[in-house]
């Protein structure tokens, strides 16, 4: 999954973005938990599935949360 596309899918699960963080990364909020967690931005490049996790464990979302409906 690409950023992009990920971006989507936190804002339909309710998370915000934040602010651009350093580098290609970008700082993500949970307001319904108040976690925060930076999600890389690699452009077209698809993140990696621990990466992924790694995301969503901060947030405090699975993999359910995220998936389309």
């Amino acid at each position: 999954m690409k950023y992009r596309e990920l971006a989507k899918r936190l804002r339909d699960a309710g998370c915000e973005f934040v602010r651009n963080g350093a580098g290609s990364h970008r700082i993500w909020w949970n307001p319904a938990n108040d976690r925060y967690t930076s999600v890389p931005d690699w452009g077209s490049k698809d993140l990696k599935p621990g990466t992924l996790r790694g995301v969503l464990t901060d947030l405090g979302l699975t993999v359910q949360d995220i998936q389309r409906r």
